[in-house]
């Protein structure tokens, strides 16, 4: 079976009814969408079907054969991050990040279907995913920001290297 994932066309392997989830992570190596509670209700796996939202746990590859298939890793690069991944970096809405591609994927779908939504609107939207490090303001600013265009994508650098830390005691992380 074919798949369009972030634009490249895939020859994928595993059965039709493998839950797209599986596929994403384990053949094409994208890790972006998370295995949370494998039920569809924490949105950690979720991922754009032909812009739309969806949980990844849920869909078996027939139901997504011809269908584009976005993941973070599709929505922009370390260089050049897209307005709802800078809106998450200007407003420190990423904690220990394994909600964060499921929060900015349903950001980006809203952003594109309704870019003047209403506070109400981003509650809705955002409702379903679950964040377990924070109280979702800085999630919901963040996304708010980037509906409102209040976010500079050129301000974000990029960082590719982990920084140089002193060890303070020879053989402890500290």
């Amino acid at each position: 079976m074919k798949l369009t994932v972030n634009g490249v066309e895939h020859d994928v392997q595993a059965p039709q009814l493998a839950s797209l989830l599986h596929v994403l992570r384990e053949e094409l190596d994208l890790t972006s969408p998370k295995a949370g509670c494998q039920q569809g209700g924490c949105g950690t796996c979720t991922v754009l079907v032909d812009g739309e939202p969806r949980r990844s746990c849920l869909l078996p590859l027939a139901a997504v054969e011809g269908a584009a298939i976005t993941t973070v890793e599709g929505l922009g690069a370390a260089d050049e991050l897209s307005p709802m991944q800078a809106a998450f970096d200007e407003h420190y809405a990423a904690q220990c990040g394994f909600c964060t591609s499921g929060f900015l994927l349903a950001g980006t779908a809203l952003l594109n279907g309704s870019p003047g939504a209403t506070r109400e609107e981003v509650l809705e939207a955002l409702s379903g995913h679950v964040c377990r490090c924070t109280g979702y303001v800085k999630i919901v600013r963040a996304v708010e920001a980037a509906l409102h265009g209040e976010v500079h994508p050129e301000r974000v650098e990029a960082s590719f290297e982990p920084e140089e830390t002193d060890v303070l005691i020879p053989g402890s992380p500290a």
